[in-house]
């Protein structure tokens, strides 16, 4: 199951219960909207012991379409590339 803004922000305010939820919520805004700004300047954001995000460009191709077989071509354009930290790795392989 995957975790949203609203469920993190609920745990947020249970962790924490002497902040009021309204500041929580600014604190994590303000924290989201500094990650993605990084990233729009195409800049690396690293959390330690987390893991880093990084923009990759992906080069102009010709593809395919596979339901028509018409080919098409695909302009280039920015992916955004996450890689965890080895201490995340190993705590994520850990418990298999």
């Amino acid at each position: 199951m995957a975790i949203v803004k609203s469920k993190l922000l609920k745990k947020l305010t249970d962790n924490y219960p002497n902040f009021l939820k309204k500041d929580l919520e600014k604190a994590l805004n303000i924290f989201l909207s500094e990650i993605k700004l990084a990233l729009n300047k195409g800049e690396n954001v690293e959390i330690r012991d987390f893991g880093t995000w990084s923009v990759h460009i992906q080069k102009a191709r010709i593809s395919r379409n596979p339901k028509t077989g018409e080919k098409i071509e695909t302009p280039e354009r920015k992916k955004i590339h996450f890689k965890s930290s080895k201490k995340l790795f190993n705590r994520i392989n850990a418990n298999e």
